[in-house]
């Protein structure tokens, strides 16, 4: 029997070692092809807070250093803006993140007795989402005991009605009048992007309340600072209430009702309009020779006359050697010289006298400087004036040898025609002086439009016989002369360039303003060449008309109702006294938007308040809805001025500080209203929609 031979062992693992090296490879390539890990749901929650040491709410605390932990990676977001620290510190205080923790040091030496407070508002957020806790604050004591009083509200801006974001918000117990000026506010707190505002951490006392724009970071007002300030004095006090509330699951949707037992810090319905007294220390700011015949003088501050001007060197040859142009503007005050002396536009150095108000200290201090002016041209300009010097020179002196060679009767036929292209360059042109239509360009302008007129140079003589108004008679389309036409005068005083025509315009008419040459002459010699614009009157169809009937002034209350279009600029205005009717009769179809200013004095504008003389600013209203005008239509609109709450009272849809957006789970579906459709302005919010006793509503006698 033969045996079967054996299987040579290294054939055999000849081929169970490649296979062997399949199933590794094959087991790994399956082991990294499980693809991407996925992320997970977005995270929409913000961190939870999870404990502090000290502890919030401790007593007898002696260190200065506290430690806020939550739940997940933190940052702060903001925090010069959004994290305050009361009661006022001197010394900034050390605040980083690390990690989970929030870690704060304060710098300056604890005070006896005192209660403290770190009022972070929404400043903390998660690491990753960016998910802001809402209205984060930590309170702890030196003493026996937690002072728990507060009181809370919103900041305006008194003109416009915007909500003042960030600014501090803060008290005195010292009732002095000249504590916000001398000493930093005591307790403080910041608006959040609302405006609103809560001041925590108070004893029981009476206090005076401010708000500030702080911009020098001091506590204390300063009078270029943005500033509000009570009448009142304020004694912060608690109510305990009760209400069901509502506990939302993480989607939004309903997951328990409870009842829960509140403490209500009041006053919790303070208002406070900001304003800026406007004030600006006066002085000569710059001075400047724009060109030969120009002097500019640039005062810091508005003025309430020009600088009283004397020329020293050289001594002028006339009396009225200048005419002024003065434009006054919030800010600055700035006045051209237009030299008409021949001798002062011909020096190249120039020596004036100015006298002016100027500041110095807290007081207005009679002042006259100095000042000289010097002419001075780019090099460019001077070899320009020597290239045409010598060019000058050039032909006159060519002229002068052909003149000659004309006298001997040696002209060849080149010379004959050089002389007549010289004697063109002689023929002196004679310069008009521009004259155009300001303001309306177009052939067809508004019913409510005045005639307008600017020149290029100062306005010394108007002759009113040479002003034609023309009307032209339908159906013959023959121009007929106006009779009766009023006198063509400056724009307004100071402005030495401009004309207008104040006449009355009647609609769906077509008329020429005719000016024969000479009409006008500047303060240079120079006359205006013949001018004839016609132009036609929009017809009364074109037109809507509205009317708002305003309830809620006093008998004798002054106040000037404006029309806004969606940029907030005044396109019309008129003065009511007393709740009446204010009408605008031929209003351009659009979209319209009405304010209010109470006129206090009358004097025709809203007026800023002052700290020193105790004095509010003039109370601004809006109407809480936009109007829209269409041609040949007529808007009644009622509106009483203390039926919606201050913060609700401005359109959205002009409202600047807007507050922030933050990332929410489930977003509503935001439906915008029509053009048709009048906005609501019932949603929750710090007046609750009406107004109460007092010129603004507190919204908790609503509860």
């Amino acid at each position: 029997m033969k045996r079967r031979p054996m299987r040579d062992k290294t054939n055999i693992y000849t081929w169970l070692w490649p296979l062997a090296a399949i199933m590794v490879v094959a087991l790994l390539h399956a082991c990294a092809s499980i693809g991407s890990p996925e992320g997970g749901p977005r995270d929409y929650m913000p961190p939870h807070f999870v404990g502090a040491r000290p502890a919030p709410g401790a007593t007898g605390v002696t260190s200065g250093k506290v430690t806020l932990t939550f739940d997940e990676l933190v940052q702060l977001v903001d925090q010069q803006k959004r994290v305050t620290v009361s009661p006022t510190q001197l010394n900034m205080p050390r605040i980083a993140v690390n990690g989970r923790r929030v870690e704060v040091e304060l710098r300056d030496t604890l005070l006896p007795e005192t209660t403290y407070v770190i009022d972070l508002s929404d400043a903390v957020a998660d690491n990753n989402e960016g998910n802001r806790m809402e209205k984060l604050h930590y309170m702890f004591s030196t003493g026996a005991t937690l002072d728990t009083l507060g009181m809370s509200g919103i900041v305006m801006r008194a003109r416009d009605l915007e909500p003042m974001q960030y600014v501090l918000v803060g008290v005195h117990s010292n009732l002095s009048d000249t504590a916000f000026t001398r000493l930093p506010l005591e307790r403080i707190a910041r608006t959040d992007d609302r405006g609103r505002f809560t001041i925590r951490g108070l004893k029981p006392g009476r206090y005076r309340v401010f708000a500030l724009n702080d911009m020098d970071g001091d506590y204390r007002m300063a009078r270029s600072e943005d500033v509000a300030w009570l009448d009142t004095v304020i004694e912060p006090s608690t109510r305990r209430f009760t209400s069901m509330d509502t506990i939302f699951t993480f989607d939004h949707k309903v997951d328990t009702v409870v009842e829960v037992e509140h403490t209500l810090l009041l006053p919790d319905d303070l208002l406070l309009p900001m304003f800026n007294e406007g004030y600006r220390a006066s002085y000569l700011k710059t001075t400047a020779r724009l060109d030969r015949r120009r002097l500019q003088l640039v005062m810091a501050a508005p003025q309430d006359s020009m600088p009283h001007v004397v020329a020293l060197r050289p001594q002028p040859a006339q009396r009225q050697w200048m005419v002024p142009e003065r434009y006054v503007k919030e800010a600055s005050d700035s006045t051209i010289l237009w030299l008409t002396d021949t001798t002062l536009i011909a020096a190249d150095s120039l020596t004036l006298a100015i006298s002016y108000p100027k500041t110095v200290g807290d007081s207005m201090v009679a002042t006259t400087d100095t000042v000289h002016f010097v002419f001075k041209q780019s090099r460019a300009e001077l070899k320009q004036l020597e290239q045409e010097r010598k060019q000058r020179e050039q032909r006159a002196k060519r002229l002068a040898q052909l003149l000659e060679k004309q006298a001997q009767g040696s002209l060849t036929e080149d010379d004959e025609l050089d002389l007549k292209d010289l004697a063109r360059d002689t023929v002196t042109v004679v310069r008009h002086l521009k004259l155009d239509a300001d303001g309306n360009s177009g052939n067809k302008i508004e019913i409510t439009d005045s005639l307008r007129l600017k020149v290029d140079e100062p306005i010394a003589r108007i002759d009113q016989s040479a002003v034609h108004l023309l009307r032209q008679r339908m159906p013959d389309s023959v121009w007929v002369a106006l009779e009766d036409v009023p006198p063509l005068v400056p724009r307004y005083d100071g402005d030495c360039m401009g004309l207008l025509l104040p006449v009355t315009l009647q609609p769906d008419s077509t008329y020429a303003l005719v000016l024969d040459s000479l009409a006008v002459t500047s303060a240079y010699g120079t006359a205006s060449n013949k001018m004839r614009r016609e132009f036609k009157v929009k017809d009364e169809s074109e037109y809507g008309s509205l009317r708002i009937d305003v309830s809620g002034l006093g008998a004798g209350d002054s106040a000037i109702v404006q029309l806004l279009d969606g940029s907030e600029r005044i396109v019309r205005a008129t003065t009511i006294v007393g709740s009446g009717a204010a009408v605008f009769r031929y209003v351009t179809p659009e979209t319209y938007y009405v304010r209010l200013v109470h006129d206090r004095n009358g004097n025709g504008r809203w007026d800023t308040g002052n700290y020193a003389q105790h004095l509010q600013p003039e109370d601004v209203f809006y109407l809480p809805q936009r109007i829209k005008v269409r041609r040949n239509w007529d808007v009644s609109q009622p509106w009483d001025i203390y039926a919606t709450a201050v913060d609700l009272q401005k359109p959205e849809q002009i409202r600047k500080n807007k507050p922030e957006t933050k990332s929410k789970l489930l977003k509503p579906k935001e439906t915008k209203p029509t053009e048709e459709e009048d906005d609501e302005f019932n949603s929750n919010a710090f007046g609750r929609g009406t107004y109460s006793g007092n010129r603004y509503q507190d919204y908790h006698n609503s509860r």
